[in-house]
């Protein structure tokens, strides 16, 4: 996990200084490299501290990590998911509605909104009532 952070601050600091060079060659005018490439790095420094985080709570020594490591030592429960649940496919709906409305008109964006909200509220309260409350 160590080298996976480092790697995360590695591309993190690159996509920085690229973004900046980048935006100082363009004069800043291009408004599509200069800030994904600062997004990017933005993102790679969140994924490297939420890692350093994960690592100073757990230990950091996970089996894929050993020399001596065995596949059976990552056996275990990796959380709960319905996979005959529909609510994934109406917020990929509305995010995908949401994503076309960047492109071809934001007039767009009052359909997404309410179908990507409806799929997410469907999603998280799944599991509160009906055949599958807990």
């Amino acid at each position: 996990m160590k080298l996976t952070i480092k790697l995360m601050l590695l591309l993190g600091a690159f996509s920085l200084l690229a973004g900046v060079v980048y935006g100082f060659l363009t004069r800043f005018d291009e408004l599509v490299g200069f800030p994904g490439l600062l997004a990017v790095g933005i993102m790679s420094f969140m994924l490297a501290v939420y890692l350093w985080l994960v690592d100073r709570n757990t230990g950091g020594v996970l089996p894929e990590d050993k020399l001596d490591g065995e596949i059976v030592e990552s056996a275990g429960e990796y959380g709960h998911f319905s996979p005959w649940s529909w609510w994934p496919l109406l917020l990929g709906t509305g995010c995908a509605l949401a994503f076309t409305a960047l492109a071809m008109g934001w007039w767009i964006l009052g359909l997404a909104v309410p179908v990507a909200v409806l799929g997410l509220l469907g999603l998280i309260f799944e599991h509160s009532r009906g055949d599958h409350a807990h």
